[in-house]
């Protein structure tokens, strides 16, 4: 291992912190899926103590909800998991003194569009989250 002076740890660290804000959010994103997966699985086992077939239409519509929250789930993990590969990538490329500049931009790039594409999947199930909510207060006795 080389002589690294205070300055240049200090300049890896720094352009460290980009990703790790990246990961922050990615984990709060995991937090907030998280919670909605919940609240799905709570709303299915409330809905399997009734009995009958007036819950089939919700029962479905939550079982689509579900899929898109896990695929949101795996997404957003692998696009943590490349944050922090790019994160490894900057220290370790440092310490052998290697252009992995390539490796970086595609770890990086790569965390940028799954988180994109976890972000897309939530979109997805909030929109039948609330063409559901439509359909219930459609069915309300009254309503126009």
């Amino acid at each position: 291992m080389n002589q690294y002076s205070l300055q240049d740890a200090a300049h890896v660290v720094q352009l460290a912190l980009t990703p790790v804000f990246l990961l922050s959010a990615t984990a709060t994103l995991l937090g907030v899926f998280s919670s909605r997966l919940a609240r799905v699985a709570d709303r299915v086992h409330v809905l399997a103590m009734v009995s009958g077939d007036d819950h089939i239409a919700e029962l479905t519509l939550l079982k689509r909800r579900s899929r898109i929250l896990d695929v949101a789930v795996v997404i957003a993990a692998l696009g943590g998991g490349l944050t922090c590969v790019a994160v490894l990538i900057l220290f370790l490329s440092e310490l052998r003194e290697t252009a992995a500049a390539r490796y970086l931009f595609l770890s990086f790039g790569g965390a940028i569009v799954l988180t994109m594409g976890s972000l897309g999947a939530f979109v997805t199930e909030m929109l039948l989250t609330a063409r559901g909510v439509r359909r219930a207060v459609d069915k309300q006795p009254g309503n126009p």
